[in-house]
């Protein structure tokens, strides 16, 4: 069928034409966003789930409501950076908020107050020695200078929720990728977030990051589970998958059978990007309307395909070769969560000698703990793709003289 009018959008975070299974979520957020607004307490929300659940997707639905109701809202995707840089690229959005509550022109004291925690909060020594500060006003003696991460944000918050209440509007915080910020970050994000719940001012707080968050979080502050919710959204049910199939091909004046809709959530699992992949081949696939089975049937390949080239193919390529190793191992075990000594006795050795490897591979964003021992990849299928990509199971073998080791198929002797 004509590809120009192909409903599916396979691409990272875009929007599908249809968001099937999120109305608790979108609903959730709405009372969120009305409470705050009328000055009662609510908890702020991180959004949980493996990687192509609709996350990404969830948070601009969440902008764009925001925005409807008037809100200025802060879009950030965080990445591993220092303190340093991460008080760099999060003050340049903290700076956009600023503005878009009021232009420079109609600042208030509250506003100049904020914009002088900003300055203090990124402020930075030139080549020459002199001072600058990115907003070009006057620094406050005790506002945002600490020198520590968690006072400055916590200044900063409070000043902009003051200025933004000032305004009778509020801040809406977006967050991807939560779990990517350091220990110091979270920490300092949480306290400041605190803060202006105490103080009961208009900035709300939504992100979306890996499974693994809830129990950073509390890892970082212990009353961090009183001051979010964690929703974890997952696969889509029969009803909801079969929705996000066939909704966007009737905008196209277009169908799809039945048993089609059966195959395509039995091979998709009913995780959405998947069902946007499958869907895109599918499309393609087929002559005409309806998209039957033995489209969906013929999509399938190249379903596969393009996901091993690209969604599976770009993580494994990061790792090294024990660490593709343990992931083959655990692919070995099955989809479920696997004991860390089930999968080192896979490998021929003691959990001990693979636990650096376990935890460099959490630290990378390819498994999270769902519980004490255990470990689980955060991207649904993978289990597949490595069985698909590397047929062999892989026994490392360690090399004592030298250190380091290198791979041998399943069978050889380890030393």
């Amino acid at each position: 069928m004509d590809p120009v009018s192909n409903p599916y959008t396979p691409n990272a975070g875009a929007r599908p034409d249809v968001l099937a299974g999120r109305d608790d979520q979108l609903s959730n957020f709405s009372v969120l966003l009305q409470r705050v607004a009328r000055g009662r307490a609510a908890r702020s929300m991180i959004v949980t789930g493996l990687r192509g659940v609709g996350k990404t997707v969830l948070l601009g639905q969440f902008r764009d409501r925001a925005l409807e109701e008037g809100w200025s809202v802060l879009d950030h995707e965080v990445a591993k950076h220092d303190d340093a840089a991460f008080r760099h690229q999060f003050a340049l959005k903290l700076r956009t908020a600023l503005l878009d509550l009021a232009p420079r022109a109609r600042w208030t004291k509250r506003f100049h107050k904020a914009a002088a925690a900003l300055s203090s909060f990124t402020l930075t020594i030139d080549q020459a020695g002199q001072f600058q500060a990115g907003l070009n006003v006057d620094a406050i003696e005790g506002l945002a200078d600490h020198g520590d991460l968690s006072m400055d944000l916590t200044d900063v918050f409070v000043s902009l929720g003051e200025a933004a209440h000032e305004k009778d509007r509020g801040v809406v915080i977006l967050l991807d990728e939560v779990q990517f910020l350091s220990r110091s970050q979270l920490e300092a994000v949480i306290l400041a977030l605190h803060k202006t719940v105490q103080r009961n001012l208009p900035i709300v707080l939504v992100g979306a990051g890996l499974p693994q968050v809830p129990e950073l979080a509390g890892d970082a502050k212990s009353y961090a589970e009183r001051l979010f919710t964690f929703p974890g959204i997952g696969n889509l049910d029969a009803v909801d998958a079969r929705r996000a199939l066939q909704e966007p091909a009737q905008l196209e004046d277009a169908d799809l059978t039945d048993d089609a809709l059966d195959l395509a959530f039995e091979v998709t699992g009913g995780y959405p990007y998947f069902i946007q992949e499958l869907g895109w081949a599918a499309w393609g696939a087929a002559e005409s309307s309806p998209i039957r089975r033995s489209d969906v049937e013929d999509a399938v390949d190249h379903y596969l395909a393009k996901l091993d080239s690209s969604f599976f193919r770009v993580r494994l390529d990061r790792a090294t070769d024990l660490q593709t190793a343990y992931l083959r191992a655990m692919a070995e075990l099955g989809p479920e969560p696997q004991k860390a000594a089930d999968v080192a006795a896979v490998l021929h050795r003691e959990s001990t000698q693979l636990g650096p490897t376990r935890a460099e591979l959490i630290d990378m964003g390819l498994l999270y703990t769902p519980s004490h021992g255990y470990a689980a990849f955060t991207v649904p299928h993978f289990d597949m793709f490595m069985r698909r990509a590397l047929p062999e199971l892989i026994i490392p073998e360690v090399r004592r003289r030298h250190g380091g080791h290198r791979a041998t198929k399943r069978g050889d002797a380890p030393q």
